[in-house]
């Protein structure tokens, strides 16, 4: 390797970007990103350069460089547009991804010059050497927050190191209120508390700032539920209705808030309409299957003829779910279940059997979902006793205390109960 080359390679280890920061490609799951970011560009929703800068390396992921560049200048484009005087130092990442792609290309004189540009603002906003610029810590945090569940601790460290510079960020707040939102307790646990969690406070915050984000005010909503304040709760899912009406996540998160109150219908209208806008939204079809199940159940308790209608359209859904995104455990455990109920017993172990090999054992509340399913499936369906009291101890092991973990209690207590 000549001198150029090694001198080039040294230079570009010290850049601050998505080839230095050691995202590991079994950790993610690409087709996932692909679709929410695409979606995200789509909307043309805020940050949109990032998306454009997100997907442009995960096009490199998949072997495709040269349309990885091209997203790279498209986040350029939007990022002067967007952020005028502030663009520099946003594209610090931008241009140290451009590099490392050009090396790789083997267009070291362009990799050079992307370096230069690093180089040269880095120079002009200097910081503490110890010290990244805000800008940079916020790009990683949103960079760990969109990849991989498994990257979000290494997010909250890094939204809390921007926000110690820029305490009143938008941007970061509403990224740290988002990860931490996605990472506290579930529901069961949190109605236990009478203070809020760190998640509700910081949802609290980024709304002062961003009072207009309809997503924020269904996140709060969803997340003031277990503490009963139903009122507040109610209140702004209307103002998010009002401020953000035809946006999709907007609708799907109503349609959730909907859904978790008893309003079954209101919530399979929204959702549908949210469908329309983005129907390749493994969350909306999973959420349309929620309410289609919780109409099954409700024509059970009657004898209805229409339960049948109910279930293949809750399958449908779960169907084009694990289509979109194949790692789904959830929706395949639900699915797996239903396929039960059919007495397609083969198929439903088939499902059960491919989530065993990708469940996300850091992520206790799933697999506590997946082995209080698995535990129904061979309790009601097959008659295998055995099996069901494995997974309903197996479930018990993640000590997630959701309702699922309460579920597995309940069931091995009455079948302890009926043994002799």
């Amino acid at each position: 390797m000549s001198d150029r080359i090694s001198n080039l390679r040294l230079r570009l280890q010290q850049l601050q970007s998505r080839f230095t920061w050691d995202l590991r490609v079994e950790d993610m799951d690409l087709d996932d990103i692909n679709i929410r970011l695409e979606e995200h560009i789509e909307l043309q929703g805020d940050a949109v350069a990032r998306s454009f800068s997100l997907l442009a390396y995960v096009r490199y992921l998949q072997g495709q460089p040269e349309e990885a560049l091209s997203l790279l200048k498209q986040s350029e484009e939007k990022t002067k547009e967007c952020d005028g005087e502030e663009a520099e130092r946003r594209l610090i990442v931008t241009y140290g991804d451009m590099a490392w792609l050009r090396f790789h290309a083997g267009d070291y004189t362009e990799a050079e010059e992307y370096c230069q540009r690093v180089e040269d603002i880095l120079l002009n906003f200097p910081t503490d050497p110890a010290v990244l610029r805000p800008e940079v810590y916020g790009e990683k945090a949103w960079t760990y927050f969109m990849f991989s569940r498994s990257y979000y601790p290494k997010a909250i460290e890094c939204f809390q190191k921007a926000l110690q510079l820029q305490n009143d960020d938008s941007e970061w707040n509403t990224g740290y209120a988002m990860v931490l939102q996605r990472t506290e307790e579930r529901a069961c646990e949190l109605s236990k508390q009478s203070e809020e969690s760190a998640a509700v406070k910081q949802l609290r915050r980024a709304l002062e700032l961003d009072p207009d984000n309809g997503v924020l005010l269904c996140l709060l909503a969803l997340d003031l539920i277990p503490y009963k304040k139903h009122g507040e709760a109610s209140g702004l899912m209307e103002r998010a209705l009002r401020v953000n009406p035809d946006h999709p996540h907007v609708l799907r998160y109503i349609g959730k808030y909907y859904r978790k109150q008893g309003q079954i219908d209101e919530a399979i209208d929204l959702l549908k309409q949210a469908l329309e806008r983005t129907s390749q939204s493994p969350f909306i079809h999973h959420q349309l299957a929620q309410c289609y199940k919780t109409k099954k159940i409700e024509e059970q308790k009657v004898n209805s003829t229409s339960v049948e209608h109910w279930r293949r359209l809750s399958i449908q859904h779960l169907e084009e779910a694990v289509k979109i995104r194949p790692s789904f455990v959830a929706a395949l455990a639900d699915l797996a279940l239903l396929y039960g109920e059919q007495k397609d017993l083969n198929r439903a172990e088939e499902l059960f059997q491919s989530g065993l090999k990708m469940l996300p054992v850091p992520e206790k509340y799933i697999c506590t979902l997946f082995y209080q399913r698995y535990g129904d499936f061979h309790y009601y369906h097959t008659g295998n006793e055995a099996d069901a009291i494995k997974y309903y101890t197996e479930a018990l092991r993640f000590n997630s205390k959701s309702w699922e973990w309460s579920q597995c209690i309940k069931m091995l207590k009455k079948i302890a109960e009926r043994r002799p």
